[in-house]
């Protein structure tokens, strides 16, 4: 009997989590995994929060909660607290209510959400997303049916830094209405963030800020929410897409918000009740066991307090091994000017290396990087980053770009 899925073929493996299974099934005791996107410690190991930990003992002990279904649009408490955490303590867009927030599936999900509504509710058919970005940036967009997924320069890959005329021009030249996909903080995979630009207000762009590191890039939640609340102080409308998988840790909760701007309360709830409409024919409910970690830690001010000084120890540690990293690149000789390292921000460093290199280091070191050339910094430690940078220095004097 044939097979109704005879002419089904194998879909391509995804990059980062091959080179993962590979990974762990590499018996070198030396290896290092330098592709998952997710915070490591100084002993390479996972890093449950303790502030965490304190609530998560708190909501076991606590009889008074159960597993009905939370509002489609989610926990009501960790919305209001994530949209305060994006824009501010007592912000205008906060106290009049022209911001809110909607529970999503982690910052991929909030993404899918904004994505939806602007295509299937507003008609909106061009969607722009930088060259590099992330890559389910383009993918979701496809998956939504926009006809028209375009690119804007960013990378300068001869200066290995931002293209921000590149950029500028792109943007100019977008078709009125069509919504641009931004980093928040800490562009993925380059770490390079532009400066402010009115470009976007004035071509009539929609933007759709990506804000997956805020508080983890810099360790300060108010400087790394510099563009939304740019764009709120400009009076435009926009969605932002929050992840707190990276300055929670809490990857595998899948705890993300899409916050809702628009110019009036009352259009931001129509707009709000249509974004639910999407939720209810797709995962209905949103889990409540992340939301109420995050929103009993954002509505206590001793733990909020402690949440801060949990993220800025992490972005201090990833400050340090891109100064370490740099500095025996430096004493080694490594052809080439890494200062791009450094003036890098957040959890990736965008090398440079090219596919050739970083086979290289896979192959002859057992170092595991992306192919674009693309490192997760948190993955390095004080023991592991002498032999990283020789291998990143042999992988550049022996194998040709």
């Amino acid at each position: 009997m044939t097979s109704v899925f005879s002419n089904v073929q194998t879909a391509p493996s995804i990059e980062v989590f091959a080179l993962t299974e590979q990974f762990k099934k590499d018996s070198n005791p030396n290896k290092v995994n330098l592709t998952v996107g997710a915070y490591r410690t100084e002993e390479c190991k996972p890093w449950v929060l303790p502030v965490v930990k304190t609530v998560e003992a708190q909501l076991a002990a606590d009889d008074t909660l159960d597993k009905e279904y939370l509002p489609v649009t989610g926990l009501p408490d960790f919305c209001a607290s994530a949209v305060a955490v994006c824009f501010g303590e007592g912000h205008p867009m906060v106290l009049s209510q022209r911001a809110d927030g909607i529970q999503s599936l982690g910052g991929t999900g909030a993404l899918r959400l904004g994505y939806d509504f602007l295509r299937c509710i507003l008609g909106r058919d061009t969607i722009y997303v930088s060259k590099p970005t992330w890559g389910n940036h383009k993918g979701i967009a496809q998956q939504c049916g926009y006809p028209n997924v375009r690119e804007y320069r960013y990378w300068l890959a001869s200066g290995r830094c931002l293209d921000e005329q590149g950029m500028l021009e792109d943007l100019t030249a977008a078709p009125e209405g069509s919504v641009i996909v931004l980093h928040g903080v800490a562009h993925n995979p380059t770490g390079c963030d532009p400066t402010p630009s009115t470009v976007i207000k004035q071509r009539n762009l929609f933007p759709l800020i990506d804000l997956a590191y805020q508080g983890f890039a810099s360790g300060d939640l108010d400087r790394d929410g510099r563009v939304p609340r740019l764009f709120a102080d400009h009076n435009m409308e926009f969605f932002v897409a929050q992840s707190f998988s990276k300055n929670f840790g809490l990857y595998n909760e899948r705890v993300g918000n899409l916050a809702i701007v628009t110019q009036s309360a009352e259009i931001t709830g129509r707009v709000k009740s249509q974004v639910r409409n999407i939720i209810r024919k797709t995962w209905s409910n949103p889990p409540s066991h992340g939301a109420r970690v995050v929103a009993t830690v954002l509505r206590n001010p001793a733990l909020a307090a402690e949440w801060r000084e949990n993220i800025k120890r992490m972005a201090e540690r990833i400050v340090l091994m891109r100064q370490m990293l740099f500095q025996k690149l430096r004493a080694l000789g490594t052809p080439g000017n890494w200062q791009h390292i450094t003036d890098q921000i957040g959890m990736f460093s965008y090398t440079g290396l090219s596919a050739a290199q970083a086979e290289y280091l896979r192959t002859n070191y057992a170092i595991y990087i992306m192919s674009d050339g693309r490192i997760n910094m948190s993955g390095l430690t004080s023991k592991t980053v002498d032999r990283v940078a020789q291998a990143m220095h042999e992988a550049v004097t022996k194998c040709s770009a």
